[in-house]
């Protein structure tokens, strides 16, 4: 047997002691965060109905809620968090994927009226699909020294939802706020962070209670 041989042996059987540590490791810290941001939601939304869809493998879920609440009928969210239990695949997802996600999607008890767009400048490389785009307002503005790309119908709505922004733990954690009335929706698109879940949670809540007395 070659040295080159028995080197290449053992590399593969090193790669393979490490693939196998990486994978129990990453699989217990991704199980540890996806009952974390659950429990943390939880705590927050206090749901009377609960339903969830697991994503598979280590990847995360979704969770549907229904609330007893005067001004929200649902709080639906999808979690979806990196492979850290892949060694091989964990570099190339941090490099598509960059970061856990976190997509609520709240369904107010009041009719949403206008609506309004606001999505992180630098980060979408490819901008999420928006219908009625062309018939919108556009604007920039800055929050916290993050810009964002807006679009809307009316400058209040703006402010509203510049102000709600601005209430998050990290601004910069925001990637796309919307409120659209089509499908009476509030949604928000950001990177959520074990520390600071329940904190950026209430505030979501908070600006639904804004946007109920308006």
């Amino acid at each position: 047997m070659s040295v080159e041989f028995s080197t290449m042996i053992l590399l593969i059987m090193v790669l393979a002691a490490v693939s196998t540590l990486q994978f129990y490791k990453g699989r217990k810290l991704n199980l540890l965060l996806m009952q974390h941001y659950l429990r943390s939601i939880e705590a927050v939304v206090k749901p009377k109905d609960k339903d969830y869809v697991w994503l598979g493998g280590y990847v995360g879920f979704r969770a549907y809620y229904k609330l007893e609440d005067k001004d929200i009928l649902k709080f639906e969210y999808t979690l979806t968090l990196l492979p850290r239990q892949s060694i091989l695949y964990f570099p190339i997802s941090l490099l598509i994927n960059r970061h856990d996600k976190l997509y609520v999607v709240v369904r107010p008890t009041f009719d949403i009226k206008r609506e309004v767009h606001f999505l992180q400048k630098g980060y979408f490389r490819m901008k999420p699909r928006i219908e009625r785009e062309i018939e919108l307002l556009k604007g920039e503005e800055e929050i916290n020294g993050v810009k964002f790309e807006v679009l809307y119908e009316k400058s209040r709505d703006v402010e509203a939802v510049k102000e709600f922004i601005s209430g998050f733990s990290k601004v910069k954690n925001v990637k796309h706020v919307a409120l659209v009335p089509k499908t009476n929706v509030i949604y928000v698109f950001f990177k959520p962070e074990p520390e600071s879940i329940e904190d950026d949670v209430r505030n979501i809540i908070r600006f639904v209670k804004r946007m109920a007395n308006r």
